[in-house]
């Protein structure tokens, strides 16, 4: 099986980082934040079950609703 060099894979995680960003600009603080909690579960859950799906997906649903109820805007302003 042929692997790709790690500088390709350096390359396409740049890439790919940067289009996500880019996708980020009409968000709400709210959406932001749900995507962001997201990520950061995903990359929680893949690391805790050594890089199983069902923890990476339930990682990114737990860190998403955690994110979107973090930011939710106050509704006494």
């Amino acid at each position: 099986m042929k692997t790709m060099p790690r500088s390709t894979l350096a390359q396409l995680a740049a890439t790919l980082l940067l289009l996500g960003l880019a996708g980020c600009a009409g968000m709400s603080e709210q959406d932001k934040g749900t995507a962001i909690g997201a990520g950061a579960g995903a990359v929680g859950g893949a690391i805790l079950t050594g890089g199983g799906a069902l923890g990476t997906i339930g990682g990114a649903a737990v860190g998403g609703v955690i994110g979107h109820e973090v930011t939710k805007p106050d509704a006494k302003k």
